[in-house]
């Protein structure tokens, strides 16, 4: 318990302090941005691991965050909604969506499910390019940055448009978000339902014979897997200000899926880890133009013959 407390402490420091001193003292703050995109991405990332956790691989989280980051950009832009307010919004208006979708195709074998939801971002996309309230390929544009959020005439949160560097708030609001997200997602796997989703993944005829309702476990893992994604696309469209069809692609669908891989399936915070060792091992790459992709690729299949278990069963090796 006092290690677990005193990581936490670390890890709060590390996030809270020391980056931000490190970006102030270099002078790149556009890595404000880059660690904002990190936190984001693993709150999707986190999303599609709980799925996994129910033996079932999600392949179309990008199509909820397409999804939430659409809803919050309309009812910001349209009908004058606070960005605090679309955020539960967005995420609910994904789980509800996912309910319908996922209550069909959750029935079916882990494989034919991975398949069908490969091309929900698909989908999702060509929605966004035909309906006319998305504005086409044109996509939602200028859409303005976060009011601020006071209480008994005291600010909480400050007018993001009235900052110097609004980056830093984005990175600031992405870092609570992501610890929120994976505290509560911690707490959801080691509570009793956490452990009877986790008896999905050996033997799910033994598990229903015993009484568990395995459609209502998948249905409700889906949902909150949904309902994360659509969380890290209402924020990011805050941070970017701007969203289209091409937000979110089915390559997005595929890293959300590959973060969680890298950092270990067996951890509940190895999308964290991936998606930090991806994003930044892509943009360190970017300098080497061509060959980014090739080192990029032979890195990844290396790390995964090596480490089968994910970045996070080092740990677990050196204990053993």
């Amino acid at each position: 318990m006092t290690k677990k407390l005193t990581g936490l402490v670390l890890f709060l420091i590390t996030v809270f302090i020391l980056v931000p001193w490190l970006i102030a003292a270099t002078g790149r703050t556009d890595l404000y941005y880059v660690f904002t995109s990190i936190g984001l991405l693993s709150i999707a990332s986190a999303g599609v691991w709980l799925t996994f956790f129910i033996g079932r691989i999600n392949i179309g989280q990008g199509a909820y965050a397409l999804m939430g980051g659409y809803v919050s950009a309309i009812l910001i832009m349209y009908y004058g909604w606070s960005f605090w307010l679309t955020l539960p919004v967005a995420g609910l208006f994904c789980a509800v969506a996912s309910i319908l979708i996922g209550v069909p195709i959750l029935r079916l074998r882990g494989v034919y499910f991975a398949m069908v939801t490969l091309i929900l971002t698909e989908v999702m996309r060509l929605l966004a390019l035909a309906v006319p309230i998305t504005n086409g390929a044109k996509g939602i544009t200028s859409i303005p940055p976060p009011g601020p959020i006071s209480l008994f005439g005291l600010t909480l949160v400050p007018d993001f448009a009235t900052l110097e560097n609004p980056r830093i708030a984005f990175y600031y609001l992405s870092m609570v978000l992501m610890i929120m997200c994976f505290a509560l997602m911690y707490r959801l796997v080691h509570s009793r339902i956490g452990h009877i989703c986790m008896s999905l993944q050996q033997n799910e005829e033994l598990a229903s014979s015993i009484g568990v309702n395995i459609a209502a476990l998948r249905v409700m893992a889906y949902a909150i897997s949904s309902f994360l994604g659509g969380i890290a696309g209402a924020v990011f469209i805050g941070a970017t200000q701007s969203i289209y069809p091409s937000s979110f692609t089915v390559t997005d669908s595929v890293n959300f899926m590959l973060n969680c891989f890298l950092g270990g399936l067996g951890y509940v915070f190895g999308p964290m880890l991936g998606t930090l060792v991806l994003y930044l091992g892509w943009n360190l790459l970017f300098s080497m133009e061509k060959y980014q992709l090739l080192i990029y690729s032979t890195a990844m299949i290396v790390l995964m013959l090596v480490l089968p278990n994910g970045l996070l069963s080092l740990g677990a090796k050196r204990k053993g």
